[in-house]
């Protein structure tokens, strides 16, 4: 069984910054791309960026240049740098990752989320 346990999470000032982590632990085999997803009350949950194992990226057009994604492979861990915070980014952050327990088995894991509130 493989958890993925998100920190970081937390209340900020407009135009503040917050780190987020996530964490895989447990029998893992390999992890393709990861990936943070919020999701907002009353609305659908949104990707918010990714990073392939490779570590190519991608951003949601809201979050260019203010968020940076990044992993460290070695600890199964992905982060997400925010910068520049506004209220609009308040939400439920969620981490994601594409878990290959063995060849040509996928997982699709998700952590429990973490509160992010950008607010005066």
């Amino acid at each position: 069984q493989v958890q993925l346990v998100e920190s970081g999470g937390g209340l900020v000032q407009p135009g503040g910054s917050l780190r987020l982590s996530c964490t895989a632990s447990g029998s893992i085999g390999s992890i393709n791309a990861m990936a943070w997803y919020r999701q907002a009350p009353g609305n659908q949950r949104e990707l918010v960026a990714v990073i392939s194992r490779l570590s190519v990226t991608n951003y949601a057009d809201s979050v260019k240049g203010r968020f940076t994604i990044s992993r460290d492979s070695a600890k199964n861990t992905v982060y997400l740098q925010m910068n520049s915070l506004k209220p609009e980014d308040t939400a439920i952050y969620y981490c994601n990752a594409d878990h290959r327990p063995r060849p040509g088995i996928r997982d699709d894991l998700w952590g429990q989320g973490t509160q992010v509130t950008v607010s005066s």
